[in-house]
């Protein structure tokens, strides 16, 4: 069994490597040449295209040259499946060869011909993120360079805070558009991540009139539609509308499971000569019924994975409710100064049982014991942002300069049920599972309950793009000033029980250097993270009650890029640290806690995406991570963190047959290496390969454009620990599952 594993992941890592030697001849960029588009995605890419219309507008003021175009949103690449670039914060949109820092944008048409629904489907194509949430959870978790990311890390249109909770379904968005590293002083915020940002860019109407719909087909048995409207109006088409609704239920691969989910998305925009507006709206809910896919607590060793449509919580339910609103104006000073302003507010709503129902001490003979949290939450987010971009120049150097403001504001409620203190320890089997009924009842139900904490972020910055000899030399400096305040309260009297207020500040240095006329560049990067610090909770240490400054992890980072117009790779290395609390016994008995431990991942990425000819394009890379407990306690000392694999990759395929150039046939493989379930490594969970296929279809009926897609995720039904949620939790693999839909464009 070992040596089939390493004859598979050789013939996969020797697969993707030799993909990328099948070159051809230098060519034009893309966007001079732009590849043939389907009408479905000819709005993304004409959209993308025409902000660029705009002139460049060149004039001297008193010995100053300056220049000023409008900011657009990067193209499609050669393939349409990721963008040219993206948002980078603070540092607005920017061409991915112009970013000193590894970021890859997923567009429409990829979620389009991959039947995405949620940000697991979009994501999975990425070789430096995994899942510690199963598919058929309410929830979704990830992991980017080997450190969590959850909700918290998103971001809607560049703003903290707005994304949906829970899940974040994808059918109103553009671009999913991720960045690799601690985000603090591009994104602002705080975070326990320090692996990356991932950044929803809902869609906007095009120049060309859009009317879509879209029926699909999920086995189990889950049927939905997706019908997406886009329109402009005015003289100059200065005024456009794109609606997006989704409405899907049905029961799923994990076994008696039924979930059902709505989304209602409106996106405004206006664009002058001198203002653009946008308004974007959505309202998104998810309900599950008679279980979940969970996490299983590998506390006696090393079990064997169960079918992946294993449901032991039958009887549990769970709703989560999102309404969002954000509104962004931009307007031009003058030819080279632009000012902007961004508010926005989420809601979000959740009841039931969302987190914490595991399987504990779970056994190689399917015994474990059920852990079930009966839960209500909700939260309430004010988000507000604000700027001034300007372009100058001052003798040979251009300068790109940004200074801004941006907060956030968070009233959060979260209680169990109130029966039993709301958590249950159930003796079960997996194969044989306890009747839940009688317990479930016991349980009753949460009631909204009262605010349990307040969060206020706030943050000032100032950033500065050089650029020398014609932009092949260009320096990015910044830094953010952040303060965190945060206010915890008693449940039931609403009693302030502790809070919180510091300041901490991040900079930021970026470089890119284009050395040769070959389409080369070189980036390296210094950016810190930034986490609320922690206080001292352990009743017994010296030092009980104090509270840390917020903690700042570093990452460098250097790299190559390389674009040849129509097939692009990236080659990453990087150093991440990240501190946290370290718990020691003094040689007199005393118990102190500092926050000098740390976590030191170093890692190599390469990606790749575009396309090799004609009729073949190509998405996947490598990722290989060395990571390590460097300061702890001797239990954790030099041990490897739980749920970080040395090797990760992915490559998908899709191909135009020659025979006929309507059908297309997709392949796609997703490999992890061995990697350990705790932070003692004494479990491992073993290597792993998934494969998925596709297959789409273009026709006419009756002159109406219909595209078919079909696709087969985990083709060979494989039972497999995909990942670690928690320090000796691992995520079950979801079953095979199909995917089936048409899309006419009315």
């Amino acid at each position: 069994m070992q040596k089939t594993t390493s004859r598979t992941r050789k013939s996969l890592l020797y697969a993707l490597i030799g993909s990328s030697l099948f070159w051809h001849a230098p060519v034009t960029y893309a966007e001079e040449t732009p590849e043939p588009v389907p009408a479905a995605e000819q709005t993304t890419q004409g959209q993308a295209s025409s902000g660029q219309t705009a002139g460049q507008r060149v004039f001297t003021l008193e010995g100053v040259e300056i220049t000023a175009s409008r900011e657009t949103r990067p193209p499609a690449y050669a393939g349409g499946q990721v963008a040219r670039g993206g948002n980078v914060g603070v540092l607005g949109n920017k061409d991915f060869m112009d970013t000193p820092f590894s970021v890859t944008s997923y567009t429409a048409q990829t979620m389009e011909d991959q039947q995405a629904a949620t940000l697991y489907d979009v994501l999975i194509n990425d070789p430096t993120i995994r899942f510690t949430t199963p598919n058929g959870h309410i929830m979704e978790n990830y992991t980017i360079r080997g450190f969590g990311v959850s909700n918290d890390h998103l971001y809607f249109n560049g703003l903290q805070g707005l994304a949906p909770d829970n899940h974040a379904p994808v059918e109103f968005l553009e671009r999913v558009e991720v960045l690799k590293g601690p985000s603090s002083f591009l994104y602002g915020g705080v975070s326990t991540s320090v692996g990356g940002a991932i950044n929803l860019v809902p869609k906007r109407a095009g120049d060309e009139d859009v009317t879509a719909f879209t029926a699909d087909y999920t086995s189990s048995s889950q049927l939905g539609g997706h019908i997406d409207i886009g329109r402009r109006f005015g003289e100059n088409k200065e005024w456009g509308i794109r609606f997006n609704g989704v409405y899907g239920d049905g029961n799923t691969e994990t076994d008696g499971q039924s979930k059902e989910r709505l989304l209602g998305a409106l996106g405004l925009d206006y664009r002058s000569d001198k203002w653009r507006l946008s308004l974007d709206a959505f309202g998104s809910e998810e309900k599950y019924d008679n279980g979940s896919a969970v996490s299983y607590q590998l506390s006696n060793g090393y079990v064997k994975a169960p079918d992946g449509s294993t449901n032991v919580h039958k009887g549990t339910w769970g709703v989560s409710r999102n309404n969002g609103i954000l509104f962004k104006s931009e307007y031009d000073l003058q030819d080279n100064v632009t000012a902007y302003a961004g508010i926005g507010k989420k809601a979000h709503r959740a009841a039931g049982f969302i987190t914490g129902n595991h399987v504990r001490n779970f056994q190689s003979n399917g015994d474990g014991m059920l852990w079930l949290y009966n839960q209500n939450m909700w939260s309430d987010i004010i988000t507000t942002d604000l700027g001034v971009r300007g372009k100058y120049q001052t003798g040979l150097v251009n300068h790109e300069l940004v200074v801004g403001y941006n907060s956030m504001h968070q009233d959060y409620g979260r209680t169990n049920s109130p029966s039993r203190t709301g958590n249950q320890a159930v003796p079960t089997n997996i194969y044989n599972p306890t009747s839940l009924t009688s317990i479930l009842e016991e349980m009753g139900s949460s009631s909204r309950p009262n605010k349990t904490s307040e969060t206020n972020l706030s943050g000032l910055f100032i950033a500065d793009t050089l650029s020398f000899n014609e932009e092949k030399v260009q320096l990015t400096l910044g830094v953010r000033r952040q303060n965190v305040k945060t206010k915890n309260f008693n449940l039931t009297t609403g009693a302030l029980t502790s809070k919180y207020d510091k300041d901490a500040t991040t900079p930021a240095i970026g470089l890119v250097v284009k050395p040769w006329d070959a389409p080369v560049s070189l980036y390296a990067n210094f950016i810190e993270g930034l986490t609320p610090g922690a206080e001292v909770t352990n009743t017994a240490a010296v030092n009980y009650g104090e509270v840390f400054a917020p903690y700042k992890s570093k990452q460098y980072e250097f790299g190559a890029k390389w674009d040849r117009g129509t097939f692009a790779n990236t080659l990453s290395f990087y150093q991440i640290e990240k501190p946290s609390l370290l718990t020691q016994t003094q040689s007199d008995g005393t118990i102190i806690v500092s926050d000098d431990a740390e976590q030191r991942s170093r890692g190599i990425e390469w990606s790749t995406f575009g396309t090799i000819n004609d009729n073949t394009r190509l998405l996947g890379g490598i990722a290989y991570t060395r990571a390590e407990y460097t300061r702890e306690a001797s239990a954790k000392q030099g041990h490897t963190p739980y749920g970080v694999p040395k090797y990760q990759a992915n490559l998908g395929v899709e191909w135009d047959t020659p025979w006929n150039p309507d059908l297309t046939l997709s392949v796609r493989a997703i490999f992890s290496s061995s990697q350990y379930a705790n932070s003692q490594n004494t479990v491992e969970i073993p290597s792993w390969i998934r494969y998925d296929i596709g297959a789409r279809y273009k026709t006419e009926i009756n002159k109406v454009p219909v595209t078919y897609r079909l696709s087969v995720e985990n083709v060979f039904d494989r039972n497999y620990w995909s990942g670690s949620f928690a320090d000796g939790y691992v995520t079950l693999a979801n079953s095979r599952t199909f995917k089936l839909s048409a899309t006419m464009q009315l």
